[in-house]
């Protein structure tokens, strides 16, 4: 791929999940889009699309509901990677909804799934190569990027992922046995999987748990360090990160 990473399947569009209400970034996000919350002088919006043209993704889908028109108008600047806008003012739809929503911008190739909330910093190798290096959909329908609990910043509550020795995905919200491994909010996936769900709104979360019994949830882990820019007192911690 041109001005991408070395991998030939890895995919040319991505879906951007920035359609949420930003409710724990408050007051950050009383008059602006969650995605419009800057971290080190950049928005987080494009903080990601950065790691996108970097990993050769060609187009993004981005979801829009909060503050939608700022949003919009904001993306219309990029010149870099061609932008799609899946319309969600009417409803939030949440993850699975959103995109079974843009299901007919996305195509029917294998796809790259970004939150707008993660951020990450060193490490050896690029965690989206890392990602796309991984990618077999010969025996995967989902791959979820993973950090090492300990690795990273914002880790909230029990939920994360065991990962066997063949990379297979089981996803717990235990507190007990603790997860040794926690999603990043970049995954890799076959939109196929949202097609037939009859909800509007729907969370990926149950498709992940009924994947990850048929063997076909997998993970890659990253050896960057993450950040998690869910609230105000984590996007403080993530900017002394990124300074340092």
């Amino acid at each position: 791929m041109s001005g991408g990473f070395p991998q030939t399947a890895f995919p040319k569009t991505a879906m951007v999940m920035a359609a949420g209400l930003g409710t724990r970034l408050r007051p950050l996000t009383d008059h602006r889009p969650k995605p419009l919350v800057e971290v080190a002088g950049r928005a987080l919006v494009d903080h990601v699309l950065d790691r996108l043209v970097e990993a050769g993704v060609e187009t993004a889908v981005v979801n829009v509901h909060h503050f939608a028109d700022q949003m919009v108008a904001h993306l219309a600047r990029r010149d870099d990677i061609r932008i799609k806008i899946s319309d969600e003012r009417a409803t939030l739809l949440d993850s699975g909804g959103g995109i079974a929503h843009a299901r007919n911008l996305l195509g029917d190739d294998p796809i790259l799934v970004a939150n707008i909330d993660s951020l990450w910093t060193g490490g050896e190798v690029p965690p989206l190569q890392t990602l796309g290096q991984a990618w077999d959909p010969q025996i995967m329908d989902v791959l979820l990027l993973l950090v090492p609990r300990g690795q990273g910043l914002g880790f909230e509550g029990p939920q994360g992922f065991f990962r066997d020795e063949a990379g297979r995905l089981t996803h717990s919200a235990e507190p007990e046995p603790p997860t040794p491994y926690a999603n990043v909010g970049f995954q890799i996936l076959k939109p196929q999987i949202v097609d037939g769900v009859r909800e509007d709104a729907f969370s990926i979360v149950p498709i992940w748990q009924r994947l990850a019994a048929q063997g076909r949830l997998h993970g890659a882990v990253m050896d960057a360090f993450w950040m998690h820019v869910g609230d105000p007192s984590a996007r403080e911690a993530a900017e002394a990160k990124l300074a340092t």
